[in-house]
Formats: structure tokens, sequence, C-alpha cells
């Protein structure tokens, strides 16, 4: 076994967790970044349609070259150390944390650490998440798979497809496979309403001619060895209308139907998870409710655009330096989602501080407003063009908004849509 010390170890080097280990190195500060793939980077190597960066740099990027810039930045960092192909599989939280990754190449490592910043993205919903009914012949894939066959494999998964999710991967994964030859049949979406980016319906569907089945689903699988098709039936207040149901003859089916945060770790040593994000429950500097570790990117809640992905990392990674440096404060307010809101992050904000929030809207509606209440007074109100569940809001409230209260008590911040 390995043994070494860092100031910080870094859980995968994707967007998330790369971001933040440049901020934290650029202070000074040891860093070690464990990521199980042969190199840095994460889902953006497989990402090569465009679209990324236009927050973060005012630049058009496809994903490697969104993810090349940080690459090049921690590569200037001298304080980064990087474990590739080693997972993390073991974490003893502790006043001195100590982390084991697991390689085949290297062996067991040990590194024990002040703080740990967990960055290990999210994963897809399978077949056996959403349980359709028929035989399991091959040709079922989820849509990050199929990506990563035809963008870095080489493989075209199939002839004619159908796509089951309106999720982004979905959406972009519908003109990839119509641009290599595939014809695709329809995305099939079970909800009134898209659940990827308008952009995405607009760019990878009606500009390809692709037909988008809102309130239907797929309610059985045809096929022995490999998919022949699918029965598609359509939904009436969320039940199925069997007798207006129809087939479509196809012999690959991609998987759409949402992401999970890879949360496998955090569960193992006690990071207390959040049911509807299915992330970590963090306080208003984005550490979780073990002393010292950190969360933040998509496995901390499901992100809509990797900008916001780097964003949250740094601000999460300037509170780590906090941490390192003793001036962490410690006291938080609750945050609630009020009225038509799934969730708010983080679950606590910091009085006296800046503070900026993430959430979903449970419904769909033009010209909405954001309300906010501190202590069940009114605080600030925003008015929102548009709002649905598959685009993330998010808003700052300033130092001044949440001044300490001169008493010391706790007051519930509350979010909520209209």
């Amino acid at each position: 076994m390995r043994e070494k010390r860092s100031d910080v170890v870094v859980v995968g080097g994707g967007s998330a967790g790369l971001a933040a280990a440049c901020r934290i190195a650029a202070e000074g500060y040891s860093v070690t970044i464990l990521e199980r793939e042969n190199e840095l980077g994460g889902i953006l190597n497989q990402c090569i349609h465009n679209g990324f960066g236009l927050q973060r740099f005012k630049e058009d990027l496809t994903g490697p070259e969104y993810a090349e810039r940080f690459i090049e930045e921690a590569g200037k960092q001298s304080g980064i150390d990087v474990l590739l192909e080693t997972t993390a599989l073991e974490v003893s939280p502790g006043l001195v944390h100590t982390v084991y990754g697991y390689s085949r190449h290297g062996g067991v490592t040990r590194i024990d650490a002040r703080s740990i910043v967990l960055a290990m993205g999210c994963r897809e919903r399978n077949r056996g998440n959403i349980g359709i009914p028929g035989t399991r012949p091959s040709g079922v894939f989820t849509a990050g798979l199929a990506q990563r066959l035809i963008n870095i494999d080489g493989y075209i998964p199939g002839r004619r497809a159908v796509i089951l999710g309106s999720g982004d991967i979905g959406l972009i994964m519908a003109r990839r496979l119509t641009w290599v030859g595939v014809k695709v049949l329809g995305v099939i979406e079970i909800q009134s309403y898209p659940s990827g980016l308008t952009r995405n319906i607009v760019q990878c569907l009606n500009d390809f001619a692709i037909p988008l089945h809102l309130s239907h689903t797929v309610s059985e699988i045809r096929g022995r060895d490999r998919v022949e098709g699918v029965t598609v039936v359509p939904m009436v207040d969320g039940r199925a209308v069997p007798e207006k149901s129809f087939d479509l003859e196809c012999d690959t089916i991609l998987l759409s139907v949402g992401l999970i945060p890879d949360n496998e770790l955090s569960r193992k040593f006690g990071v207390c998870l959040n049911p509807e994000t299915g992330g970590a429950f963090v306080d208003g500097g984005l550490m979780s409710c073990v002393p010292g570790v950190f969360a933040c990117g998509n496995v901390l809640h499901v992100h809509d655009l990797v900008d916001y992905v780097s964003e949250e990392s740094e601000r999460c990674a300037s509170f780590v330096i906090e941490y390192l440096e003793d001036k962490y404060l410690m006291k938080h307010h609750p945050v609630a989602a009020g009225a038509n809101v799934k969730y708010v992050v983080p679950n606590r904000y910091l009085p006296g501080r800046d503070n900026r929030f993430y959430l979903r809207s449970l419904i769909v509606k033009n010209k909405a407003e954001l309300v906010v209440t501190l202590g069940g007074q009114p605080l600030k109100s925003r008015k929102l063009a548009h709002v649905q569940p598959s685009e993330m809001v998010s808003f700052q409230l300033d130092a001044a908004d949440l001044a300490p209260d001169p008493d010391s008590q706790e007051k519930k911040l509350e979010v909520g849509i209209y």
C-alpha cells in the first residue's frame, strides 16, 4: 500500500473536480485528484457536440475543448497530483480523513487529507430503474452509452432507433444518430412537456423532423435475441390508454430517462443524502453533514449546463479554502422549498454572506414569479419569463439581504414559484 498526505482529495476528475482542484491549488494547497478513467475530463470527453462554454468563456466549444481548458490549467498547478485509473472505494472520516484509492496498476493508495471534495458526477437511469415489460433482447442502451459507442469507440448501435425520454442526452443523440445514418423513428416522453432544454428540442428534433410524442410511453419491448420493435401507448391523466397504442419497428432503443447523482461512496461513509436531489444535504458553503467533506457539480444535483457546474465548483473550492484556514462559519440557517418548487440547493444559507441558490420548478408556466421569504416575511421577488422542471433556475441573495439577526435567532428562508 502506498501512503501519502494531501490537503484536499478531490474524488472525480470531470468538470466539477477539475474546477475545484484548480481553484484550491491556486491558493497554495496540495490537491490529489482520484479519477477512475484513464484520462481527465469525465463525460465531457464523449460530448463532441458544441454548446459548451457560452456562459463561462463566451465561446462555443465542444465538450473536449471545454475540458481541455481546465486540464491545461491543472497541468500548470504544481500542487495538483492526479491518480488516473484509480477508484475511491472507501473513506474513513475523522479529524483527518483517509481515502483509499484502488488501481489495477498501482494497487492501493491511502491518502490522508484535511478535506474531501465529492465530484463524482451522475449516472443514467437504466431499464431496471423504470421497469419496462417485455423480453430482454440486445439493442437496449442508455443514451450516454450509445454516445460513447459512437463518439469514442466508433460503433453504430443499430439502424432504426426509438428514444424513450426527452432528456438532453437523448435529444442530442437523436441528432447524432441521424448524422451517422440511423433512422430515428421518434422520441417518446411520458410527461406532457419535454425533459430537455428548449434549444435541444429545436436543434436536435425540429431541425431533423424527428417526431416528439409527448404524454406517451413504451409499454412493451419486443424481440428475442435483438430488439424488433416497441409498443407505444398514450397517457391521459397519468393512465395508459391501450386502445390507442401503436407499434414502431426498430432494432435499437435508447433510454434518456433521467440522471442520478453517483453517491454510492458518499452513502457508505455517512453523508446525509437529500431524497429530492439524490445528492448530499449541504450548508451554505456546500459542506455535507460530515465536517470537512464538500460536494459540488452533478453529484450534488443535476445541472443543465457544464458552465454552471464549473461556477458552483469554484465557489465550493473557496469554502474549502476557508475550512483549511479555520475560517469556516459553521452557523447556517435553514432553506425550504416552497410552493411549486421541487428542491432548493443549498439546504442551509450563510447569514451575512452572498448566497447563490439553485432550484427546479414543479410546474410549467409562462410569466411566473419567484418569491423569497425570510422568517415568514417577504424578502425578494423576481419575474421569470418561463419555468419548467427541466430547466434549472438560479438566483443570488446578497449579504445585505441576509444580514444576521441581532438576537441570533434562526430564520428560515423559503422559495416559491407562483
